[in-house]
């Protein structure tokens, strides 16, 4: 169905962040996908493993699925997304879009300072390394980094960590890949040390 602009009715639906005060983890993903803008929740889609992942990656104490998003502070963590903007794809998304997004997205990690910043994609991750880092050479260091995994580099203090995109559409990663990235995301940020807090997205130290 349409409204009478035959735009799609879900098109200008926003989901609610999942965050609060004292969170130690948070996931951003680049968008919502169609069933999370209608649902009202985080990585909805049917095929959509991220949820899975979590729990057998030892992430929260039992299953949860996307209906439980808004019990993510309640263990320390939350969820958000770069683009407010719901699509079936990323390929609609609109550079200048990324840009605001990325402005948002620092004003949130500057206020709720989580430890762990743990970006749900390898191509959000790439879209956005422009805009975090401003030295061709730090985002070229970078870039060599191999993803998934921790990055090398801070905002506001907190950790960069990046993971494969649990679509069930991302053909780049198995499960047991997909999986391995979550366990070592939750075995990394139990020993990352209390982040500094930073102004900007620096490098971390060499």
């Amino acid at each position: 169905m349409t409204t009478n602009s035959n735009s799609p009715r879900w098109e200008h639906l926003r989901l609610q962040d999942r965050i609060a005060p004292g969170i130690k983890l948070l996931f951003v993903g680049i968008n919502p996908g169609v069933r999370s803008a209608i649902t009202g929740h985080h990585f909805a889609g049917p095929s959509n493993r991220f949820w899975k992942l979590l729990w057998d990656a030892g992430l929260t104490p039992e299953p949860f699925t996307h209906e439980d998003d808004v019990r993510l502070p309640e263990l320390g963590m939350g969820v958000t997304n770069l683009v407010a903007r719901p699509s079936p794809g990323i390929d609609v998304l609109k550079p200048a879009e990324y840009v605001e997004g990325w402005k948002v997205l620092e004003r949130k990690i500057e206020r709720f300072r989580p430890a762990v910043v743990a970006l749900v994609g390898v191509t959000l991750w790439r879209a956005i390394l422009p805009l975090v880092l401003e030295d061709p050479d730090d985002r070229a260091r970078a870039a060599r980094v191999k993803c998934p995994g921790p990055q090398p580099l801070q905002v506001h203090g907190a950790h960069i960590f990046v993971l494969p995109n649990p679509s069930g559409r991302n053909a780049h990663y198995s499960r047991e890949e997909m999986l391995s990235a979550f366990r070592s995301l939750r075995r990394w940020q139990a020993r990352s040390a209390a982040p500094s807090r930073r102004r900007r997205a620096t490098p971390a130290s060499k």
